[in-house]
C-alpha cells in the first residue's frame, strides 16, 4: 500500500482474488457441513437390527424375590424396547442440555451488555463503538457455535450408540460425521464473519488518504485493535461455557453417585437414576457447547493477533 492509501492494480488484484477465495472456503465448508447433517437426519434405524442382551425372556428361580422382579420390570425385554429407551434417554438429555444452554446464555447476555458498556467507556477509539461491536458481535457467533455444536451432538450421541451396535466401525463413522458438522461450520461462521467485520470497519474507520508509511500504519493497527474484540467476544462465552457446564456435570456426576449407588444401589449410569440424566446434561453443555466456544474463541484470537502483529508491517500492509 502507498502513502495516499491506494493499492497498485496488481496488488488490488490480489486482494480481490484473497477475498473471493476466503469467502469461497467459508461457503464451501459450510455447505460440507449442511451435507453432513442431512446424511446424519437420513440415517435408516431399524429398531429389529438391535441386538439385545436380553432378547430373551428372564426366569426366575425360587430364590428370587420380589424386589428382583419389580426391578427387571422396567429393563428393555426386546430390541424395540431397547431402541424406545434408548431415543427416551436421548431425548431428555437433549432437552436438559437445551433447558441449561438458554439459562446460561441469559446470564451471559446480561454480562456480556454489561462488559460492553465497560469496554466503550475505556477502550474505544474517538468514541465510536468499534470495539464493543466486534465485542458483541463476538459474544453472539460463539453462542451461535456452542448451541449448534450441542444440537448436533445430542443427535449424533444415540445414533453412534446405534451405529455401534452393528460394529466398531460403523459407530466411529457415524462420529466422525456428527464431528465435521461443527468443526466445517465453525471455521466457517467464525472467518466469514471476521472477514465481512474486517472489511466493514476498513471502509468505516481507515481515511481516503494518509499522511506518510507512519500515518498508514497507526491506523491499521488501530483498525486491527477494534476487531480484536470479536475474539474477546469468543472467550468470553467459552470461559462461562467451559467453567459452567464443567462445575454441572462435576456436581451431578457427585450427587447421582451418592444417591444412586450409595443410597439406593444403583449400577453405575442407570436410566433409573435421574443424576444420570444430569450428568450426561453437564457433558453436553461443557465439553461439547463449551467446546464449539472455546474453539471458536481460539480461531478468533490466534486471527485476531495475527493481524494486530501485522498491522505494524509496511510490508504486510
Amino acid at each position: 500500500m502507498g502513502a495516499n492509501g491506494k493499492l497498485p492494480a496488481e496488488d488490488y488484484m490480489q486482494t480481490v482474488t484473497a477475498e473471493w477465495i476466503i469467502y469461497s472456503m467459508c461457503l464451501l465448508s459450510i455447505t460440507w457441513a449442511i451435507v453432513q447433517t442431512v446424511m446424519l437426519g437420513r440415517m435408516n434405524m431399524d429398531p429389529s437390527k438391535i441386538k439385545s442382551q436380553y432378547g430373551g425372556v428372564q426366569h426366575y428361580s425360587s430364590h428370587d424375590d420380589e424386589d428382583d422382579k419389580e426391578q427387571d420390570a422396567d429393563v428393555p425385554q426386546n430390541p424395540e424396547q431397547c431402541f424406545k429407551m434408548m431415543k427416551m434417554i436421548a431425548g431428555l438429555v437433549q432437552s436438559g442440555s437445551i433447558t441449561f444452554l438458554k439459562k446460561e446464555y441469559s446470564y451471559l447476555c446480561a454480562f456480556c451488555t454489561v462488559f460492553a458498556v465497560i469496554i466503550y467507556f475505556t477502550a474505544e477509539v474517538n468514541s465510536y463503538p468499534y470495539t464493543t461491536c466486534a465485542f458483541l458481535i463476538g459474544s453472539f457467533t460463539s453462542m451461535v457455535c456452542g448451541y449448534l455444536g450441542m444440537l448436533i451432538a445430542v443427535n449424533t450421541n444415540w445414533k453412534t450408540t446405534y451405529a455401534c451396535n452393528e460394529s466398531i466401525d460403523a459407530g466411529f463413522r457415524v462420529a466422525f460425521q456428527g464431528g465435521q458438522v461443527l468443526g466445517f461450520s465453525l471455521v466457517g461462521i467464525a472467518l466469514g464473519i471476521m472477514m465481512l467485520l474486517l472489511q466493514t470497519y476498513a471502509a468505516w474507520f481507515l481515511p481516503k488518504t494518509y499522511v506518510d508509511n507512519k500515518d498508514v500504519v497507526k491506523k491499521h493497527v488501530q483498525l486491527f485493535e477494534c476487531v480484536a474484540g470479536y475474539g474477546l467476544g469468543g472467550s468470553t462465552v467459552a470461559l462461562f461455557g467451559r467453567v459452567g457446564g464443567g462445575i454441572y456435570t462435576k456436581a451431578a456426576d457427585v450427587g447421582a453417585d451418592l444417591a444412586g449407588k450409595v443410597c439406593e444401589g444403583l449400577e453405575e449410569d442407570s436410566p433409573k437414576n435421574p443424576g444420570t440424566i444430569a450428568d450426561n446434561v453437564g457433558d453436553n453443555v461443557g465439553d461439547i457447547a463449551g467446546m464449539g466456544a472455546d474453539l471458536f474463541g481460539s480461531l478468533a484470537e490466534a486471527t485476531c493477533a495475527a493481524l494486530v502483529v501485522s498491522g505494524g508491517s509496511m510490508d504486510l500492509l
